[in-house]
């Protein structure tokens, strides 16, 4: 009766419901957990490059916050809550491995931050259910979520070419990431089809401080720059505070475009004109994979590729 079993006399029912209101009883999630194997519960990984002393820097990243709320909105009305990880080194890694073996959780939703992380792989083999945010930089049989970052770029690259731009530069994000080289390689594929053979480029670290410099060495080799795409708004929001600086107007000198609609998009000023990164919706998608997985162990791995969207403000 209480697990919705059917076929049960209605006195019976009757008897067990009032029995449930007059004690208050409610389910032990402990002692179900030993029926189904299930915890409702999942780790949401950050596997890094840093110092385990150190908190992340991906936390001070407006793009995190909208990978949890995009999870949690998914996972909160199922019952089930993300318990929040971190994989600096070799050692935490190893600890978050440990921690799903064992079946603390029943899988992990994964955002790695550098290309070179063995963490995938590491779940991989030890057959733990997972989704990875973003394509993987090494083949690796796990689910994933990501966006054309490609058709992103191609987007910034034909609203400059709409707006009259002709001598137009980007700032790409961590040349071993891979949706950094794929939104560069995107944009100047784009620009080589406007006749644009050449772009120039500078590469910035996805922080607004990269987005800085990387502006100053832009302004430096091509002072006549009219067009700039950055391959996020942290970084768009520092290049533009760099172009106020050398007494640019945007976007009346310099028109910018960013990449991913994140709140940074909103804090500049002028308003950043951007490519939508539907974030939440590609968190919430993790979600479902990895119910998938959990509830059909063995299941192939499944790759969900979300469409860009240009975001018109008053920056471009």
């Amino acid at each position: 009766m209480i697990n919705g079993i059917r076929n049960v006399d209605p006195a019976i029912q009757e008897a067990v419901r009032q029995a449930i209101a007059t004690t208050g009883y409610v389910p032990n999630r402990a002692a179900r957990s030993l029926v189904t194997r299930r915890t409702g519960a999942v780790a949401l990984v950050l596997s890094g490059a840093g110092d385990d002393s150190a908190p992340s820097p991906i936390l001070a990243d407006p793009f995190f916050g909208r990978v949890v709320s995009g999870i949690i909105s998914f996972l909160r009305p199922r019952g089930i809550h993300p318990v929040l990880m971190f994989a600096e080194s070799d050692a935490s890694r190893a600890e978050v491995v440990s921690y799903l073996r064992q079946g603390d959780a029943d899988g992990a939703l994964l955002v790695s931050t550098h290309a070179a992380d063995p963490l995938p792989a590491q779940l991989v083999e030890a057959g733990v259910p997972a989704v990875l945010f973003a394509r993987p930089a090494r083949p690796v049989p796990i689910s994933y979520v990501d966006v054309d970052h490609r058709a992103g770029a191609a987007l910034a690259a034909d609203r400059l070419v709409e707006l009259g731009r002709r001598r137009v530069a980007t700032i790409c994000g961590p040349l071993d990431v891979p949706a950094a080289q794929a939104r560069l390689a995107g944009f100047q594929d784009a620009m080589a089809r406007h006749g644009h053979a050449f772009v120039p480029y500078s590469e910035g670290g996805f922080t607004y401080d990269s987005g800085e410099q990387a502006m100053e060495r832009l302004l430096d080799g091509h002072p006549d720059l009219d067009g700039v795409f950055v391959a996020n708004d942290l970084m768009a929001q520092g290049a533009l505070h760099a172009l106020r600086h050398h007494g640019r107007s945007v976007p009346g000198d310099v028109a910018v475009i960013g990449f991913d609609d994140s709140s940074a998009a909103t804090a500049c000023r002028p308003l950043l004109t951007t490519i939508r990164h539907p974030v939440e919706d590609m968190a919430a998608e993790m979600g479902r994979l990895l119910l998938e997985h959990v509830h059909e162990p063995g299941r192939a791995p499944t790759s969900v590729i979300f469409e860009p969207a240009l975001i018109m403000r008053a920056s471009a």
